[in-house]
C-alpha cells in the first residue's frame, strides 16, 4: 500500500450509482443543468457554476486534469459536496455522493456499514481506471462527514445525518491517536503515519469550524478535545507565525517533520484559510489567528504571499499562485486587514476572466471558491461550526 504523504497540486469523473436501498432513497442522480446550479443563492454563483462545468463529470466525479493520472481525490469530492451545499444544489450533491460511495468506498457507505473512502482514484499503469491508493485521507473524511451532517440539518433529511454520524464514528476509531500531555490528535490517515516512534501530522487537516460542528453533533466524541490539541499543534509548529505543510511528534514534543522538513506551501496555505473562516465568537479564533501572524506581516511587506516559507526561520521564497489568495482572503477579512483583503480581491478577479489559451487550474478554483464565497457572504460558520449558507437568509 502506498502512503499518502503530500498533496501539492494533488487535489482534485466513470460510473458510480448507489446500490443499497437506504442510500437509494437520497440519491437522485438526475438530469441537471449545471447552469441552473446555485439557484437558491442570492444571485447566481458564477464561480461555482464554472467549477461544476469544468471539473465535475455528469456522474459526479471531480477530476483534476493537471495530473497525469487524471486523478480524483476524496478531498476533491469533499470540497465539491461542500460547495454544492453552499449553492443549495442538491442534485449535484447527490451525484457527488453517489460517485464517492461507489468508487471510493466500494459501495460500503451506509450507516450500518461505513468504510473510509480511498483517497486517490484515477488511471492505472495498464490504462484502466480505479483506486490508486486505498489509504484514506482524514481531512477529506472530516469534510465529508461535515457535509453530510450539515446537509441533513439544512435539507431536513435524516439519511444524510445518519451517514455523517457513521463516518464521524469511523474517523474517531481509525484515524485518531493520543499524544501524551496534548490529547487526542488526528492522524493524516489510518496507515503509515506512525513509524519508529515518529508520528507524522498535517496542520492543514484540522479546520476548527468542522471540529466544532462534530463536537456539537457528537458531544461524547473526541472532537472538542481535538480542537484544543489542534491549537497546540498550530501554535507550537509556527514559531515565526507560518505553518508548515507537515510536522511530527517525537519524544514527547512537536518537531520538524523528518520527511518534508519545515516548509510551508501548498498544504499549509489552508491553515490560514480555516483560521479565517472560524467564527469570531469561537474562543480559539483570536489566539489561532494570532499564532499565524507571519503571513500577514510578509504580505504587508512584499505585497505577495510567498510560495514557500520556512516555519522555523521565516525565510520565504517565490510567489504564491491564485489559490493562495483564495485561502488568504478570509484570513485578511478576519484580521480586519483591508489592504490585504483588497489585494486578495484584485487577484481573485482573475478567476472569472476568460483568457484564451489558459486552462483553469483546479487548486486555484477550489480555494478560490472557499475564499470568494466567504468574503462575498455566500456562507459563514457560526460559533458551533454549523454552516450558515446565504440561501437561508432573506435575499434583497
Amino acid at each position: 500500500m502506498q502512503v499518502r504523504i503530500n498533496r501539492k497540486a494533488c487535489l482534485a469523473l466513470t460510473l458510480g450509482l448507489a446500490a443499497s436501498a437506504s442510500f437509494a432513497n437520497l440519491v437522485k442522480v438526475a438530469q441537471v443543468n449545471p447552469a441552473s446550479a446555485a439557484s437558491g443563492a442570492c444571485g447566481e454563483w458564477t464561480g461555482y457554476r464554472r467549477f461544476v462545468e469544468r471539473f465535475v463529470q455528469a456522474d459526479g466525479r471531480v477530476i483534476d486534469y493537471s495530473t497525469p493520472t487524471q486523478q480524483t481525490t476524496s478531498e476533491g469530492q469533499s470540497y465539491g459536496l461542500f460547495f454544492a451545499l453552499v449553492a443549495n444544489d442538491r442534485a449535484t450533491f447527490d451525484r457527488l455522493l453517489a460517485w464517492t460511495r461507489t468508487n471510493l468506498a466500494d459501495n460500503q457507505f451506509d450507516a450500518q456499514n461505513m468504510r473510509l473512502p480511498s483517497w486517490q482514484w484515477g488511471r492505472k499503469p495498464d490504462g484502466s481506471f480505479g483506486v490508486l491508493d486505498p489509504n484514506s485521507a482524514s481531512d477529506s473524511d472530516l469534510w465529508i462527514a461535515y457535509d453530510l451532517l450539515q446537509a441533513g440539518r439544512l435539507w431536513k433529511d435524516p439519511t444524510y445525518t445518519q451517514l455523517g454520524q457513521a463516518l464521524a464514528t469511523q474517523i474517531a476509531r481509525q484515524e485518531m491517536t493520543s499524544l501524551p500531555g496534548v490529547g487526542p490528535m488526528l492522524l493524516p490517515g489510518p496507515q503509515g503515519f506512525k513509524v519508529g516512534g515518529v508520528t507524522r501530522l498535517n496542520p492543514s487537516y484540522l479546520p476548527l469550524p468542522v471540529l466544532r460542528a462534530l463536537a456539537h453533533e457528537q458531544p461524547n466524541g473526541p472532537w472538542a478535545k481535538l480542537a484544543e490539541s489542534a491549537y497546540k499543534l498550530i501554535k507550537t509548529t509556527a514559531p515565526q507565525g507560518f505553518s508548515p505543510d507537515w510536522a511530527a511528534w517525537q519524544n514527547g514534543q512537536f518537531v520538524v517533520d523528518p520527511k518534508n522538513g519545515d516548509t510551508g506551501s501548498y498544504d499549509a496555505i489552508r491553515v490560514y484559510l480555516w483560521a479565517g473562516l472560524t467564527s469570531s465568537a469561537d474562543p480559539l479564533a483570536k489566539p489561532w489567528l494570532a499564532a499565524l501572524g507571519g503571513m500577514r506581516t510578509k504580505v504587508a511587506q512584499t505585497g505577495i504571499p510567498p510560495e514557500k516559507v520556512s516555519s522555523t526561520s521565516g525565510t520565504a521564497s517565490g510567489e504564491g499562485p491564485l489559490s493562495y489568495w483564495g485561502a488568504l482572503a478570509p484570513y485578511f477579512k478576519a484580521l480586519g486587514d483591508e489592504r490585504g483583503l483588497g489585494l486578495a480581491r484584485t487577484h481573485l478577479a482573475a478567476l472569472d476572466a476568460n483568457v484564451p489559451g489558459r486552462e483553469p487550474v483546479y487548486y486555484d478554483r477550489v480555494l478560490g471558491l472557499f475564499g470568494t464565497g466567504f468574503i462575498d457572504g455566500r456562507y459563514r460558520f457560526d460559533e458551533a461550526g454549523r454552516l450558515v449558507p446565504g440561501w437561508r437568509n432573506t435575499c434583497d
